[in-house]
């Protein structure tokens, strides 16, 4: 069977491609793809242990079946269908604004609003930062903010979120992201604030690349 491979930010980069496709036997599990892969290309063995893994923009395990056509992408760690509401979810390559994300989340009823912005500094461990660039693996990173926000709505009684993400080349002082939360009190709208930028953080796929003095580094594989 044939299987689809996509590569992303630093893996991109280091084995020259975006995608491939390779052919594995019946009854091939995720595992025995990378295994092959990694045979394939030296660069993946060093950073196997930090990738995550995704067939058909889902997460999954190692040992997860495949079949022909599937699309599997090899995911870096991050430094960070058609949904039912995909406006409150958006990636733009243009300049995102606080006050589109508030629109989103305002109602008669939500009476504490709680707003993230956060920008592009110019310093990072003790080095100037001139830019950093974000990618991002746009339908499944979508679906991810979708689904962690309608997690996290479904947890605190009354909460609505918006996430405004960039990606593309940004400048110090550029806005990076925009996360709005309102609930009908403000306690709620500042505890799904924080879950929703911490997990986006720690969950969605997209990448940010830091360029500085010192040369340039794909952020979030510790080291």
């Amino acid at each position: 069977m044939k299987i689809s491979v996509r590569y992303f930010a630093v893996l991109r980069e280091r084995l020259r491609r975006e995608v491939e496709t390779i052919e594995l036997p019946s009854g091939a599990r995720v595992s025995d793809a990378l295994a092959a892969l990694c045979a394939q290309h030296e660069p993946l063995a060093g950073l196997q242990k930090h990738l995550l893994l995704a067939v058909n923009q889902t997460l999954v395990p190692a040992d997860f079946p495949l079949h022909d056509s599937d699309e599997l992408a090899l995911l870096p760690p991050v430094s960070g269908g058609v949904d039912d509401e995909p406006l409150r979810c958006r990636l733009s390559r243009e300049p995102i604004h606080a006050e589109d994300a508030l629109a989103l989340v305002r109602g008669p009823g939500q009476g504490g609003v709680t707003l993230f912005i956060g920008l592009v500094r110019d310093h990072n461990q003790g080095k100037r930062v001139a830019r950093l660039d974000y990618e991002a693996y746009d339908d499944m990173a979508v679906r991810s903010l979708s689904a962690l926000c309608r997690q996290i709505e479904a947890s605190i009684v009354g909460a609505r979120l918006a996430v405004l993400h960039r990606v593309g080349s940004l400048q110090v002082g550029d806005t990076a992201v925009v996360v709005a939360a309102s609930a009908p009190h403000r306690a709620e709208a500042f505890a799904a604030c924080r879950q929703a930028i911490e997990r986006l953080k720690a969950e969605v796929p997209i990448w940010k690349k830091e360029f500085s003095d010192d040369g340039s580094e794909w952020l979030g594989l510790g080291g």
